[in-house]
């Protein structure tokens, strides 16, 4: 009888060693269809950093023009109701939505950057009309003084006594965090203050020589610029960052990782912080254990791809990294 058990634990073994090895490896070309998808995304990031270093070097411009712009400028432009100007979304495309808070540390001082910055407003017109998967470009002071294009509803959205630099998109491009003083580009989904949903942004600081005058941001919608790219091609397609949070995808593909769907933020009251994905979007917290463990091998271990055992519904999932920032994109094979 030991003799038989032998041979059956033998049998079981070879049967098993024999399945493993009959999973092939990818093959380079299995990743083509995630390359030239990061391709794609990288590149339109890339464009948008160029256009960006153009803006942020006027901006620096006209701080070093302030004394001959402010004496030769004496009209303010814009009308205030308390902290935000009056003029409404669609009413005149040639302004933006200018804010000076409450909190402001010296609004006096925020309305002269205002004033010195207007300019900024045909820059600002100028980058919407050409990139229209952009949903909005602006300008926050540490002062408090902000200018948005294009125009929105702020009086019934943004708090006029918040804090802008608690943010992160202000916090992400300070000395502190960025001492490069280059474009950064933020990998967390976060819903927008301004209204917009769930985006993710770039942003870039402007010095007063050593003195942080502002910090210039473009903000992407993940839908317009992440999940239409996705939507182009034929597979399972899910966007996650390094934490292995979701940051957009295909419907059906979020489900097979037995994740919520992804929706986007209604407003009900303004907003007062950074407001993040929650946990219920990490991969970490899928209903799934093997794709707790493909989120392992692949975001943490470095490996490639990860080939499901138990799950019948998918036999592979690939993993290919961004190189500007800590994204992964992954396509989920399904059996054949």
């Amino acid at each position: 009888m030991k003799f038989l058990s032998s041979i059956t634990v033998l049998f079981f073994a070879v049967v098993l060693l024999s399945c493993q090895s009959g999973v092939s490896a990818p093959e380079k070309e299995d990743y083509y269809k995630l390359e030239g998808l990061v391709t794609q995304i990288e590149d339109q990031i890339q464009s948008l950093r160029t256009e960006m270093e153009q803006i942020t070097d006027y901006n620096e411009f006209l701080l070093q023009k302030r004394d001959s712009i402010l004496a030769s400028s004496t009209d303010f432009k814009y009308t205030m109701e308390g902290a935000f100007s009056t003029n409404l979304p669609g009413q005149d495309s040639s302004l933006s939505t200018v804010v000076i808070l409450d909190s402001s540390s010296d609004p006096k001082k925020g309305k002269q950057l205002i004033q010195l910055t207007n300019s900024m407003d045909s820059v600002f017109a100028a980058f919407m009309q050409k990139n229209p998967k952009a949903i909005q470009i602006y300008s926050n002071s540490p002062l408090g003084a902000s200018r948005i294009y294009p125009a929105f509803d702020a009086k019934n959205i943004v708090d006029p006594n918040l804090d802008v630099t608690q943010f992160n998109f202000f916090y992400e491009a300070d000395l502190a965090h960025n001492p490069t003083k280059e474009t950064v580009w933020i990998p967390e989904p976060y819903v927008d203050p301004a209204g917009k949903g769930w985006i993710f942004s770039l942003v870039h600081p402007v010095y007063d020589g050593e003195e942080l005058s502002s910090v210039v941001g473009i903000d992407l919608s993940i839908g317009d610029a992440i999940d239409s790219y996705l939507d182009a091609v034929d597979g399972y397609f899910v966007l996650v960052n390094g934490n292995g949070d979701i940051i957009g995808g295909k419907s059906e593909a979020i489900e097979l990782l037995g994740m919520p769907l992804l929706k986007n933020h209604v407003y009900r009251e303004t907003i007062q912080m950074d407001n993040f994905r929650g946990a219920d979007f990490n991969l970490s917290r899928s209903k799934n254990g093997e794709v707790r463990e493909m989120a392992k091998s692949i975001l943490v271990d470095k490996k490639s791809h990860f080939d499901f055992v138990q799950d019948a519904r998918m036999s592979r999932i690939l993993g290919y990294s961004f190189s500007q920032v800590d994204w992964y994109l992954l396509e989920i094979k399904l059996p054949n």
